[in-house]
């Protein structure tokens, strides 16, 4: 009989928090500028992990998800102001971008492609050896996006530009995890995101710095604060913990398959909440993205190099 064990009640609550928080942000957009929104939600979380960082430090091995004793090289610092622009500045971002323009729908399958995206690079850079099932699932994958984004799609118009976006922000979180790797090994997962993003945070603000001095935060309403502050502790926070977390105790390849959860439920958030409406040629554009990431988590072989789990 399948028992329910904490870490993936635990990751069931991240699918919902990350699932939910494409609505919760969207609907936000209607009153704030979505680079300013997403300027205070990254101000807020940076401030969150640096106390935990911290809080961990002093704690020392009692709370290794937050702090490792290896000490901080200089290369190291220049490997997490990396990581800050590639995985926070940037792909916030194009996120953020992205989803203003497009639909949930389109932001959340587009980024379910992530570990398509990070399986292929990883057999270029021989770091993994793929099955030929797994290659089958990444062009199932590919003819999705298509069918989720290309049939319909209008040159410079809106929705292009923010599935082009969405697909810059996958390009960079790709290119985010196979680089957090390296420091991966020698320090907490929570410890490298956090400072990664405290550093990505500060470049990030110069970067939309005209949006946020041109935003009248005293007009903000409550409602819309508290998206700001729901998806900076729930999704930006808390969601991150248990998937590092999770990826310590029960290993990447099973924490990963969680992610394939996430689109659904934006999906359906977004048709309830959002209004957003189905369509036949999506649908079956995302039972193909979904169909053929499950084929690249079944098709993974041996990896080349010692794997996190």
């Amino acid at each position: 009989m399948f028992r329910l064990s904490r870490i993936d009640a635990q990751l069931l609550l991240m699918v919902l928090i990350w699932g939910t928080n494409y609505s919760i942000v969207k609907h936000a957009f209607h009153e704030i500028d979505p680079q300013a929104f997403n300027a205070a939600r990254m101000g807020i979380a940076s401030a969150v992990f640096f106390v935990l960082i911290v809080a961990g430090r002093r704690a020392g091995a009692r709370a290794s998800i937050f702090f490792s004793p290896a000490p901080i090289t200089r290369s190291d610092w220049w490997w997490l102001a990396g990581l800050g622009v590639v995985g926070h500045a940037l792909y916030q971002f194009f996120f953020i971008g992205g989803l203003a323009r497009t639909s949930v729908a389109n932001s959340s399958l587009l980024l379910g492609v992530t570990p398509v995206v990070i399986a292929v690079a990883h057999a270029g850079l021989g770091l993994e050896r793929i099955a030929p099932l797994h290659w089958a699932g990444a062009l199932l994958s590919v003819l999705g996006i298509y069918a989720v984004v290309g049939f319909g799609a209008e040159l410079g118009g809106a929705h292009l530009t923010g599935d082009l976006m969405m697909l810059a922000a996958v390009a960079c979180w790709a290119i985010y995890t196979i680089a957090a790797r390296r420091l991966m090994e020698r320090h907490s997962p929570v410890g490298v995101t956090g400072l990664s993003m405290i550093i990505g945070s500060l470049l990030y603000f110069i970067l939309v710095n005209r949006q946020v001095r041109a935003t009248d935060w005293t007009a903000v309403d409550g409602v819309t604060w508290i998206a700001v502050v729901y998806s900076a502790l729930f999704a930006l926070c808390i969601a991150y913990t248990i998937w590092y977390a999770a990826v310590r105790e029960i290993g990447a390849a099973r924490t990963s398959a969680y992610s394939n959860l996430i689109p659904l439920v934006a999906m359906v958030t977004a048709i309830l909440f959002l209004g957003e409406p189905v369509v036949g040629g999506k649908l079956a554009g995302a039972a193909a993205v979904l169909s053929g990431v499950a084929l690249t988590r079944v098709g993974r072989t041996q990896a080349v190099m010692p794997a996190e789990e």
